[in-house]
């Protein structure tokens, strides 16, 4: 008998970019792929964050560039990406959330989140997956959702609609970039403690609420996200594409 190969989780060799890298789930996944083997370019809005972050990867051993960039501004992410190498994995962790109720939005708040969330996603999976078939890479491009994009939430109604957005283009172009080896997905935590959530996290019936929900009882850490984010961009999981993993604790099994 000859026992099957393993899958290869391993991510030597391989070049990364991730957005919203200098906190929350956006510094996990660069750490995460980082200590995986690939050299990551580190992207966010702040250069002092991302220098940090830089330090903290030298220190550690890790390969690594920074990048500082607003992926809103569309001419600006191209240009940027253009004059870049092409990556085999794209993590795009940048996300924005203006909470309250559906009655409340303002127009403002609608264009802010949908801006970040929905159209800089968009343009952003263009740019980079146009670069990998160009190099003829089978490359990986995972979005940070959320498991708002697959239930509803209390005074979420914008960022629901944002995730839910998120989860069609994802499925629209891991159809249109298959045939060419660019798989496509989405990660969708539940509330991980991360500086975004801790106002959430500070209200005791948000809280109560949220612990009710979550089926193992606890609150995510960014270290549950680390090992899913590895898993889809790696050749581990080579035939997952146009769909969704939920790491939410079984928030979404009812």
């Amino acid at each position: 008998m000859q026992l099957p190969t393993s899958p290869d989780f391993t991510l030597h060799g391989k070049r990364a970019l991730v957005t919203g890298a200098t906190s929350g789930i956006g510094l996990g996944a660069a750490t995460a792929l980082a200590r995986a083997g690939a050299h990551v370019l580190c992207v966010a809005r702040g250069a002092g964050p991302l220098a940090d972050l830089a330090a903290a990867m030298a220190r550690e051993g890790l390969s690594c560039e920074t990048l500082v960039l607003d992926i809103t501004d569309i001419a600006a992410m191209r240009a940027a990406l253009a004059e870049a190498d092409p990556v085999d994995i794209l993590v795009n962790s940048a996300g924005m959330a203006r909470h309250g109720p559906a009655l409340d939005t303002t127009p403002e708040d609608f264009d802010a989140v949908m801006n970040v969330n929905l159209r800089a996603a968009y343009f952003l999976s263009t740019a980079v997956a146009r670069r990998m078939i160009e190099a003829g890479l089978r490359g990986s491009i995972l979005h940070v959702g959320s498991q708002m994009g697959h239930v509803g939430g209390i005074d979420r109604g914008v960022y629901c609609a944002s995730k839910h957005a998120l989860e069609g283009m994802v499925k629209s172009m891991a159809i249109e970039w298959g045939p060419h080896g660019v798989r496509v997905n989405t990660l969708c935590p539940t509330f991980i403690r991360t500086p975004l959530g801790e106002q959430t996290l500070a209200d005791p019936v948000r809280r109560a609420w949220i612990e009710d929900k979550i089926k193992l009882g606890r609150v995510g850490e960014v270290a549950d996200i680390m090992g899913a984010v590895v898993y889809l961009c790696s050749d581990a999981s080579a035939l997952v594409t146009g769909t969704s993993l939920l790491v939410d604790g079984g928030w979404t099994a009812d």
